[in-house]
């Protein structure tokens, strides 16, 4: 059994920014040297989500069109009368999408769709430095 983790670095621009991070995890498959298993990506933090998408222009727009109808920006949130910031739907749009995502690995390769991409979605009202943990596990 081999066990692997890379952590990959980068800075946002702030509120729903999504970066690809397909080919990042590819590489991190293929250093790892595993063939079967199991492969995990993970965002410490709470304002930050890992999701899977069709990383295209037209669901670029439309993504975070959804999530503003879902958690609204522009409404009341108990967090910012406790921390006197403006993020709380930040945190409630984190916790719906999740801090994390798995995928197998199959013939060294992640197994992903056709037209599907792993992406980290900045969720915070500010630029970040942003850490991404890829934990992959299998032999």
């Amino acid at each position: 059994m081999v066990t692997y983790e890379k952590r990959l670095k980068f800075d946002t621009s702030g509120e729903v920014e999504i970066v690809d991070l397909t080919e990042r995890i590819k590489e991190a498959v293929g250093e790892s040297r595993v063939k079967e298993g199991i492969g995990l990506v993970f965002v410490p933090g709470a304002t930050g989500a890992i999701i899977a998408i069709e990383y295209e222009e037209g669901l670029l727009k439309d993504f975070p069109r959804m999530l503003e109808r879902v958690a609204p920006k522009g409404i009341e949130y108990l967090h910012h009368l406790k921390w006197h910031d403006d993020n709380g739907h930040s945190h409630v749009r984190a916790s719906l999408l999740g801090p994390d995502l798995s995928f197998p690995i199959s013939g060294g390769k992640p197994v992903l769709g056709t037209w599907q991409q792993i992406a980290f979605v900045e969720l915070d009202t500010r630029p970040r430095q942003r850490t991404i943990i890829v934990k992959i596990v299998g032999e």
